[in-house]
C-alpha cells in the first residue's frame, strides 16, 4: 500500500509526458535539412503558383480536345504541405498528380506513399473534388480536396 502514491503519481507523470510529445520534422530522404519543405512524391519540383494561377494548355491533336493542366494551390496541415496537379481533356478529368504530399518523417512518408496514389485513382472516378479519402490520412485527403478542388476551379471545370 505504501507503494500505491508512487505508482499512481509516476503514471500520471509518463501519461502527461505522452500527451505533451510533440515529434520534430526529420531531415527528408533526400538529404534536406531538419524543418525542409516536405519532399515530393511524383519526382516533379512544386510548382509556385501566380496569383494568376498556374493554367498550361496543350493542344492534344486536331481530333482530340484540348488537355488543360493547372496546378492547385499550397494546402498545409499539421503533417506538412499538399499540392494537386490536375489535367483535363474536354470535360474530363484525365490525370491528377501530387506536386507535393507530406514527407517530413518517416510515418508522413509511408501514409503519402500509400495515399497519394488512391487520392488520384478516387478523384479521376469521381470527376470531381469531391471523394472519400483515405482512411489513416485524414489531414492529408482534406487536403489534397482543397488543392484538387483549386486547381478545378482555375480551369473553371463542371463535372459533366
Amino acid at each position: 500500500m505504501k507503494r500505491a502514491p508512487i505508482v499512481i503519481a509516476g503514471t500520471v507523470a509518463g501519461v502527461a509526458g505522452v500527451l505533451s510529445f510533440h515529434p520534430q520534422p526529420g531531415a527528408s530522404p533526400a538529404g534536406g535539412a531538419i524543418g525542409a519543405k516536405p519532399t515530393t512524391t511524383s519526382g516533379a519540383k512544386p510548382a509556385t503558383p501566380s496569383s494568376s494561377g498556374s493554367t498550361n494548355t496543350t493542344a492534344a491533336s486536331t481530333t482530340k480536345a484540348a488537355t488543360r493542366t493547372a496546378t492547385g494551390t499550397d494546402a498545409p496541415n499539421q503533417y506538412g504541405d499538399v499540392q494537386v496537379r490536375v489535367s483535363v481533356s474536354g470535360t474530363k478529368i484525365t490525370d491528377v498528380t501530387a506536386v507535393a504530399l507530406p514527407g517530413s518523417d518517416g510515418k508522413s512518408q509511408e501514409i503519402s506513399a500509400a495515399a497519394g496514389p488512391q487520392l488520384a485513382r478516387q478523384a479521376v472516378a469521381a470527376q470531381s473534388a469531391k471523394i472519400d479519402g483515405v482512411s489513416g490520412a485524414s489531414y492529408t485527403s482534406d487536403s489534397y480536396k482543397t488543392s484538387l478542388q483549386s486547381a478545378l476551379d482555375q480551369l473553371g471545370f463542371k463535372p459533366a
